[in-house]
C-alpha cells in the first residue's frame, strides 16, 4: 500500500478549511479483523515537528494547546499524534531533540516496560526527509536531527518484525506509532481503532504499509488529531506530540 490519494480526495473535500491545504492524507483501513486510521505525508514536502514544551517551558500536552500555540506564527495543526513515552511530570523517557535542542539524552540500555524492550529506536526529522532508526544504529550515524524522539520498541527492523512478538499474545491495547519508507520521504502514522497485539500491528506497518522501518510510539495512551476526518481525540496531557504544521487560514 505505497498511497493513501484515493480515499484522501474525498475527507479532504469533508474536512477543516486549514486541513484541506495540507499535505497529510488520512484514511481508515482494515486488517486481519483490526481497524487503524492511517495518516501519510511527504517528508519532503510538509513542516514535520515534534511539540513538548511552550516558550516559557510549560508543556503542552495537548493537541488544541499546541494548535493555539501556532497560531501565532499564522500556522495551524493539520494533524498530531502522541509520540513517545513519557514520566509523570511528561518530560520524555528518551533521546528527545526539539529545534535542535537536546533535552534527554540517548537510551541504549535494556530496561523495564515496552520502551525497554529492545531494540527500541528514534524517529528523526532532518531538512527534508525523515527516518525510524534501531537505536544503535541511530547511534552510530549519528545523524543531525532537528526533531527526534525515541520510543519503544522498534516494530518493523529493516523488512522484519521485532523478534520479540508472538503471534499468539494476549496482550492487547489501542496502540499507535510511525513507519519511514527507505528514501526519507515517505512518513506513515498509524493508530488501531481495536486493541491489538505487538505482532498484529508490527505485520500492518511491514505488510500492509510496506514500511522497512517503524517505531510504536505507545499503547492505551493513544492519540489523534486529524480535521480532515473530524478527529480530535482528547484525555489527560501528553507528553511528546508530533505534527505537521500548515498555513492557517
Amino acid at each position: 500500500m505505497r498511497a493513501l490519494s484515493v480515499l484522501a480526495g474525498a475527507l479532504f473535500a469533508a474536512g477543516g478549511s486549514h486541513a484541506a491545504e495540507s499535505t497529510v492524507q488520512c484514511q481508515q483501513m482494515s486488517h486481519a479483523g483490526n481497524l487503524y486510521t492511517v495518516c501519510e505525508t511527504d517528508a519532503g514536502a510538509s513542516d514535520l515537528r515534534l511539540f513538548l514544551r511552550d516558550m516559557e517551558g510549560n508543556i503542552l500536552g495537548q493537541f488544541p494547546t499546541v494548535d493555539d500555540a501556532l497560531a501565532g506564527e499564522g500556522k495551524a495543526l493539520a494533524f498530531a499524534m502522541n509520540a513517545g513515552m513519557y514520566h509523570d511530570d511528561r518530560a520524555p523517557v528518551g533521546h528527545y531533540v526539539e529545534n535542535g535542542r537536546e533535552e534527554m539524552r540517548l537510551i541504549t540500555n535494556p530496561g523495564p516496560g515496552n520502551f525497554g524492550l529492545l531494540p527500541n529506536g528514534v524517529f528523526c526529522i532532518r531538512e527534508n526527509r525523515a527516518d525510524v532508526y534501531e537505536t544503535l544504529a541511530f547511534e552510530a550515524a549519528s545523524p543531525a536531527c532537528r526533531f527526534a524522539t525515541q520510543s519503544g520498541p522498534m516494530l518493523v527492523i529493516d523488512g522484519q518484525l521485532h523478534p520479540r512478538f508472538l503471534p499468539d499474545s494476549t496482550s492487547r491495547y489501542v496502540r499507535n506509532g510511525v513507519g519511514t519508507g527507505s528514501n526519507g520521504q515517505r512518513v506513515v502514522f498509524a493508530i488501531s481503532q481495536n486493541a491489538v497485539t505487538f505482532h498484529e500491528f508490527g505485520s500492518f506497518f511491514r505488510d500492509v504499509l510496506e514500511t522497512p522501518n517503524a517505531l510504536y510510539f505507545d499503547g492505551n495512551v493513544s492519540r489523534i488529531w486529524a480535521p480532515q476526518i473530524d478527529r480530535a481525540d482528547g484525555g489527560f496531557p501528553l507528553g511528546p506530540i508530533v505534527g505537521v504544521v500548515t498555513d492557517r487560514d
